[in-house]
């Protein structure tokens, strides 16, 4: 009946099935929520774009993908320029002048450089863990007070168990520039991620509510080939056990104030803080409407990150050695399968930004149309 099938109508899921219909193939998308747009789905709550499954900024120096997405969205001028409280202190992030000064009083950046160097050499030789490549980045104040209780927090061991690669991009500047990504393109869709996805999806068939593992052989059945952006172990029914994740809970309020925090994105960097971070979602859009009005109310979202089990929604796939290996195997079934392929975030196990999930699937759709 399908030339494809695609399980999810997240980005991936989304963009391959453009593709594939523009191509002029017959295309059934389905997702087993009762929304479009996987984790970017946002939804208008008293004026204000809602991201319900946690803050999605875009950016990308990606050429070729950021004119993509502009086919389908106009995107504003968002920055993030993230705070850092640490036991009521506020800190700018990325790492910078800003920073600098206000750990140590530095001024100049020759004076904040010799200050990193001086506190960068506790570590000698490659580090060896999370912290010692922390260290060796931003030395032993800012991992103390910035670094160590955020990201054990995050992935919930201690930053000694966790492997030095996480951490290799901690962004470090000697200017006083509060942009955090480093990025070509940037912003947020106008309107909100689940009208960009709407865009992608416009004229193709889309049926939600529908659990695409518990009818397996019959989805199959209706199309010549299946794009599969769910979990590689669910699709195997955790036969070989389960990959490990991350989750993330949200505990949302609306709050009857204009501002609550005067920025998108706030980071409590302190162990005892049991959130990781609180989000008010109005600031993504400068505090405005659409048509430029100020909006009375304000949404805040303290995230709390958790161990995967399931039931729980995966967000971050825990890259380690134990799991890598598990994935291989996961990876030589999933070669097996005929006429299926595996994409996106859980169908590759992979912690991936945005704009790489769609490089990844106009990569894969040039592969399987043309």
């Amino acid at each position: 009946m399908y030339d494809y099938l695609i399980i999810g109508s997240g980005l991936f899921g989304s963009v391959f099935a453009r593709q594939a219909a523009d191509a002029g193939k017959k295309v059934l998308v389905i997702d087993k929520r009762p929304n479009i747009a996987g984790n970017v789905y946002t939804e208008k709550v008293e004026g204000i774009n809602f991201h319900k499954y946690g803050a999605h900024i875009f950016h990308t120096n990606n050429t070729e993908v950021w004119n993509y997405v502009n086919r389908f969205a106009t995107f504003n001028r968002f920055t993030n320029s993230p705070v850092a409280n640490y036991k009521g202190e506020l800190y700018s992030m990325p790492f910078n002048m800003y920073t600098f000064n206000k750990m140590w009083g530095v001024v100049t950046p020759e004076e904040a450089a010799a200050k990193i160097e001086e506190q960068k050499k506790e570590i000698t030789g490659e580090p060896q863990n999370l912290e010692e490549q922390a260290i060796s980045l931003v030395g032993r104040d800012i991992y103390e007070k910035l670094v160590k209780g955020y990201t054990e927090k995050q992935w919930g061991r201690d930053c000694k168990e966790l492997p030095a690669f996480i951490i290799k991009r901690l962004p470090v500047r000697l200017t006083f520039d509060n942009n955090y990504f480093n990025a070509l393109y940037q912003g947020i869709p106008v309107g909100g991620y689940t009208k960009l996805v709407e865009n992608l999806l416009e004229g193709i068939e889309v049926r939600l509510n529908e659990d695409y593992l518990e009818n397996k052989a019959e989805w199959n059945a209706m199309a010549e080939k299946v794009v599969y952006t769910g979990a590689i172990d669910a699709y195997f029914d955790y036969a070989l056990g389960n990959l490990e994740y991350r989750s993330v809970c949200f505990e949302n309020e609306i709050l009857d104030v204009p501002n609550f925090q005067g920025n998108a994105a706030v980071n409590y960097t302190d162990k005892e803080t049991p959130w990781t971070r609180i989000i008010e979602h109005k600031w993504f859009e400068f505090g405005k409407d659409e048509e430029g009005n100020d909006l009375p109310k304000t949404i805040i979202s303290k995230e709390y990150s958790s161990e995967w089990k399931p039931g729980d929604e995966p967000y971050y796939p825990v890259n380690d050695e134990k799991n890598g290996e598990l994935y291989q195997k996961y990876k030589a079934l999933a070669e097996k399968e005929e006429n299926i392929i595996f994409g996106g975030r859980l169908g590759e196990y992979k912690y991936y930004d945005m704009d790489a999930v769609i490089a990844s699937a106009l990569e894969c759709a040039r592969n399987q149309l043309y």
